[in-house]
């Protein structure tokens, strides 16, 4: 199964602030990084989408500019919930809540959030209703750094605990075979 992993552009949110599942907007102008994009997928797929806004906006400009056999948004795809930190400046957050969650963001929830292993369990459900419908044609899948990071993480049998190891800029795209 062939899947394209892609980022959402920059954001136009201020830099150091946590908006995991905040649906922000995006960074303009982003029309030529989108082109960008749109040239390293295929001509033809299936397209999976966050449903936050950074992200169904991109999807809905690929399935503008390509054959789309199906569009879906998947609230599985959603980033990481940050509860009580959603559009805190990380530097605000008090250190009695942050530092636990930065010493293990793996099994420790964001206050009144996720976890990464909770956001990891949703994103192998999805993985796994994916290979249940035995998709033969490529697959786009427009998401977060966080969904990229756990798929990542699968696909490579690599530790949760070590999902930083898998950069994941802006707009990035990433082919993995499943």
């Amino acid at each position: 199964m062939e899947i394209y992993l892609v980022r959402h552009t920059e954001t136009a949110c201020e830099k150091g602030v946590c908006y995991g599942q905040s649906d922000v907007d995006l960074a303009k102008p982003f029309d030529s990084i989108f082109k960008n994009i749109l040239s390293q997928l295929p001509t033809e797929a299936i397209i999976f989408s966050s449903p936050l806004k950074r992200c169904a906006i991109l999807a809905q400009y690929i399935q503008d500019n390509i054959k789309t056999i199906s569009y879906e948004e998947d609230k599985r795809l959603m980033e990481m919930d940050f509860g009580d930190w959603e559009m805190k400046k990380w530097n605000d957050i008090v250190p009695e809540q942050l530092n636990p969650w930065m010493e293990d963001f793996v099994n420790v929830r964001a206050s009144n959030g996720e976890s990464f292993v909770v956001l990891h369990k949703r994103t192998e459900a999805f993985l796994s209703d994916l290979v249940l419908k035995k998709i033969k044609e490529p697959i786009i899948v427009v998401c977060h750094a966080g969904i990229i990071r756990s798929i990542l993480c699968h696909h490579t049998s690599l530790a949760l605990k070590d999902a930083f190891q898998n950069k994941v800029d802006f707009g990035e795209v990433i082919k993995i075979e499943l």
